[in-house]
């Protein structure tokens, strides 16, 4: 997604700048690029807000239930195990926030993996559960409750805290790259709606 936002931003920057041509045949090309740009960016960012805001049923998946039974409130990552070949050793994703004695289901694509790892965070940076889960059986779901503090393995749980701190780092670079591109589409909007008086 990062190279997405790259380019849409040179995109959007090279608008800005054709903003100044205004007249004769190269000024009718600049302001049909402008609008061009600003159509496919705006198109993009709508087609990842709904796929990010849609509910993430996959297909041939297992479902995770995820329960937490501890008096506070965690923040709970997974770690999807992916077998040797595949492009991406480990997976990450945010399972959220889950309040004490409520649930969060999660929808896992097991195809190229038959492991995942939990972990559950209090504030940022202290880890206070990690367990290992091993996928037997692709065709029935998983039910887990957390009912203790836990660190199954450290080794594991270290490895496991980097991967995380590396999503959360890709996560903030990507939310800085949406905001410049936001102010970019605005300006961009405000330049060619913009009529002289």
């Amino acid at each position: 997604m990062g190279f997405i936002l790259s380019l849409i931003f040179l995109l959007l920057i090279l608008s800005l700048f054709l903003s100044k041509i205004k007249e004769g045949k190269a000024g009718k090309l600049a302001k049909l690029f402008r609008v061009l740009s600003l159509v496919v960016s705006i198109s993009l960012f709508t087609y990842w807000f709904i796929k990010r805001s849609t509910v993430g049923i996959v297909q041939n998946s297992i479902s995770l239930q995820l329960i937490n039974k501890l008096p506070q409130t965690l923040d709970f990552y997974l770690i999807k195990v992916n077998k040797n070949g595949s492009l991406l050793p480990l997976e990450t994703s945010h399972v959220g926030k889950i309040r004490p004695e409520y649930y969060r289901l999660e929808y896992l694509n097991m195809k190229n993996s038959d492991e995942y790892w939990l972990a559950g965070f209090l504030g940022k940076k202290n880890m206070v559960y990690f367990s290992q889960h091993s996928v037997p059986n692709k065709n029935m779901d998983q039910m887990i409750e957390v009912q203790n503090y836990l660190n199954q393995s450290e080794k594991l749980s270290e490895k496991a805290k980097k991967e995380i701190e590396a999503y959360n780092y890709e996560n903030m670079f990507a939310g800085i790259w949406v905001t410049m591109n936001f102010l970019l589409i605005f300006l961009n909007l405000v330049l060619i709606l913009h009529r002289k008086n």
